[in-house]
């Protein structure tokens, strides 16, 4: 069992970076408040959703206690968004260097230093930290405790010996990596995004199970690095949840840029030998090997509830989490969750936005939001990056019309000589009413806010059509979506009218 990150040992390598980054999150001098009185809101875990809902908290003049038990800022700041994207950035920079020939730039060698990417991520993530920090909680007025808490009633919860009753609380405790009973893993040892971000070392191989965002993203990174990626799936096709149009367009990306996929397969068994990792895998009665230095277990994620003794607060929960109505509520009406520990959408702007609206429905309880009304977006960060809201065709219960420009024909794409990309819009049949909408390209998850914004405040493309874009931009392509909704108004009867008048008008 690796050892907890904020224990002696427990965050790899140990260099003054990471120190930087203990100093902030889990600072070894920190002195715990004495409880007094009762707490308007107790928050279990300071990841994104339980940083907003104390912030926010605090911020109204309530009086609140903030519970972690590892790392300040969660998996977003330490294991999750800050490192990753840091690292892709790096790869792009190498993958870059690499194709500048293609607009007249001749490299003549292109030399990656991955000790240096990897320490340049830690610094990063050390530079962003003290936003997270337990000091600049307590400054915001929040009592700030660093320790494992556990309910021990209906409306109490202790931690490190001291018992904190509240009126309120949410659980925010968000999720891991989830384990496969693959035979042999556990022994052969592998990484997961937990430990990922400690590698000093480029891996020659480099075997990722699970081809989510997560092993997609890291699968790309590793390769511009310079390592020879695997990637083993069990289902038929990667981004598996993603329009398969747009799943397609990555994995012909990936793969032009020499990852390799096995689709289809299951890993058997894992096993150590002359000092490599070999997997085997299985389709059907095809049976074949693929050897790694390293591997990445990158398939799913594991709500974060043992050890909080719900029982004790009656707090239903069940193996995806934490059980919540439509408000966040859960099963002790003291209670709420947000976050990975009980949300379907795992996004750090998901846990923030649940954060936000468990914060009114708790402290505020006349004014009910639900959460089923929230248009979350979400991103992968593969180059062409994935980025969606709404519906999927296949998710749709009414007649749709589907709009899809290829930004073959925008010129800004051109310009930047990118390579595949689209904007697919669905919306109800007959009218410009947004449904849902994929964007796959450079910069998409900047470009779906403006799709998300329209969703959410009912424009329709109608209205798409109209805004004004500058030229060249790829957003342009946005309202050029609007323009094919705008041409399936002109109707052979409309063409006719408008003939006739121009005819009766000349």
């Amino acid at each position: 069992m690796r050892p907890d990150p904020f224990l002696p040992g427990g965050l790899d390598p140990q260099d003054a970076r990471n120190q930087a980054l203990l100093a902030e999150v889990r600072p070894d001098d920190w002195k715990e408040p004495v409880p007094a009185g009762r707490y308007n809101l107790v928050v279990l875990g300071a990841g994104p959703a339980g940083l907003v809902a104390a912030a926010g908290a605090a911020g109204l003049g309530a009086k609140v206690a903030l519970v972690e038990k590892h790392l300040m800022g969660g998996d977003c700041l330490n294991v999750g968004c800050v490192p990753s994207k840091t690292l892709l950035r790096a790869a792009k920079a190498a993958h870059e260097a690499r194709q500048a020939v293609r607009f007249g730039i001749k490299v003549a060698q292109v030399e990656v230093d991955f000790s240096a990417a990897m320490e340049r991520v830690r610094r990063v993530r050390a530079d962003l930290a003290p936003h997270d920090s337990a000091r600049r909680y307590q400054q915001l007025g929040v009592d700030v405790y660093l320790g494992p808490g556990r309910f021990s009633s209906r409306d109490s919860i202790e931690v490190n010996g001291k018992t904190l009753h509240f009126a309120k609380a949410v659980i925010a405790t968000g999720a891991r990596a989830a384990s496969l009973p693959i035979p042999g893993l556990v022994e052969v040892g592998y990484l997961t995004n937990e430990t990922l971000f400690e590698l000093t070392a480029l891996p020659s191989r480099l075997a990722i199970i699970g081809s989510g965002p997560i092993g997609c993203e890291m699968a790309q990174a590793f390769a511009r690095l310079g390592s020879r990626v695997t990637v083993i799936e069990a289902g038929a096709r990667i981004l598996g949840r993603e329009d398969p149009q747009a799943a397609g367009v990555v994995q012909r990306r990936l793969e032009a840029e020499g990852v390799r996929f096995e689709l289809g397969v299951q890993t058997e068994r894992v096993a150590r030998t002359e000092g490599t990792r070999r997997l085997d895998l299985t389709r059907g009665t095809e049976r074949w090997s693929v050897s790694a230095d390293v591997i990445l277990v990158a398939a799913g994620r594991a709500p974060n509830v043992e050890g909080l003794e719900l029982e004790k607060a009656d707090v239903a929960y069940g193996r995806r989490g934490v059980l919540v109505d439509d408000t966040l509520r859960t099963s002790n009406p003291k209670v709420y969750a947000a976050g990975d520990v009980c949300q379907t959408f795992k996004f750090t702007h998901a846990a923030d936005f649940a954060a936000r609206l468990v914060l009114q429905n708790a402290l505020f309880p006349g004014f009910k939001k639900r959460f089923s009304r929230l248009q979350i977006p979400w991103c992968t960060y593969t180059d062409p990056e994935v980025a969606h809201v709404g519906l999927y065709e296949h998710e749709s219960e009414i007649p749709i019309d589907t709009y899809h420009v290829p930004l073959s024909s925008n010129d800004r794409w051109v310009t930047e000589a990118d390579a595949e990309g689209f904007i697919k819009v669905h919306a109800a049949k007959g009218t410009g009413r947004i449904l849902g909408a994929t964007v796959v390209g450079a910069h998409a998850g900047d470009m779906i806010g403006e799709l998300c914004l329209a969703l959410r405040a009912g424009v329709g493309l109608g209205t798409l059509a109209s805004a004004i874009h500058p030229y060249p931009t790829q957003a342009e392509a946005i309202r050029k979506v609007g323009d094919l909704y705008q041409r399936t108004r002109l109707t052979p009867v409309v063409a006719g009218l408008f003939k006739t008048w121009l005819r009766w008008t000349r």
